[in-house]
């Protein structure tokens, strides 16, 4: 199985289908994972399987590194397209997530003025309030929403800690439209796995949310939350649990034209 363990603070800049030439910043230690997720399709892996031992990096250490690369890019005639938090984890789990916003911010307005600054989160943070007052100084605030189904989000998404949909809808909401909301569509079975919190499944399970059981829910909750726009994707990279299908070009596109019918922006990526 291969995975992607990114170097930290800073890697890159790399081609996002998403975002454009993107230079990320990587709040999590160098040499493992550390997620309040544990996605069946993440491409860094199971969170059990890459537990690090350095520690994350420090506010200091990633405005110094930060600064040091948009000065070398600028140098080199090429800055990036967008600044995007990601990485080996949940970016808005460190304790000094709000005044990294604030120093990514100010050395962007110094180094490269037209880039965004991004960040690609699971939402498992936006409850508090530090966090929801950073996300919305941030450009592009990406957001994960992979469905509104319980079920399937604690076979899919396997949250480490509680979660509760129905509150991140509501927490979703309270950005009043400066938010994207991101969403993995995919297919096939998971081969049974013990999940975070003791899912004891012993058979292969669905993981197919392209049907109407799933999309039909999931399209009500993105008219209530109004978003500027929404990302749906499928899987791109290896996953490390077999049995995942990508969605399909058409299904991909189907959903897209229905929340465009919504008056909502939307792009599709396969």
């Amino acid at each position: 199985m291969s995975t992607v363990i990114y170097p930290s603070p800073i890697f890159g800049p790399v081609h996002s289908r998403r975002l454009g030439i993107s230079l990320g910043i990587n709040l999590q230690p160098a040499d493992g994972k550390v997620c309040s997720f544990d996605c069946i399709y993440c491409e860094c892996g199971f969170n059990h399987d890459h537990r690090p031992t350095l520690p994350r990096p420090t506010r200091e250490e990633v405005a110094t590194k930060l600064e040091a690369k948009l000065r070398d890019m600028q140098q080199e005639g090429q800055l990036p397209d967008v600044l995007t938090f990601a990485g080996n984890g949940e970016p808005t789990s460190h304790p000094h997530f709000a005044e990294i916003i604030d120093d990514t911010i100010r050395l962007r307005n110094q180094y490269c003025p037209q880039a965004k600054v991004s960040v690609l989160s699971n939402s498992t943070f936006i409850q508090r309030q530090q966090v929801h007052d950073a996300l919305m100084r941030v450009d592009n605030n990406i957001l994960k929403l992979d469905t509104v189904n319980a079920d399937y989000i604690n076979r899919v998404d396997r949250p480490v800690g509680s979660y509760d949909v129905n509150l991140i809808i509501e927490r979703l909401k309270a950005f009043n439209g400066h938010v994207i909301i991101q969403t993995m569509f995919m297919k096939g079975e998971a081969s049974p796995q013990p999940s975070p919190n003791g899912d004891g499944a012993t058979t292969p399970l669905s993981v197919d949310n392209t049907g109407e059981e799933y999309v039909g829910p999931w399209l009500e909750a993105i008219k209530a939350i109004a978003p500027q726009q929404v990302m749906v994707y499928t899987i791109d990279r290896e996953t490390p649990m077999k049995g995942l299908v990508k969605a399909t070009h058409e299904e991909l596109d189907a959903i897209r034209d229905r929340v465009i019918a919504l008056g909502i922006p939307c792009s599709a990526s396969y």
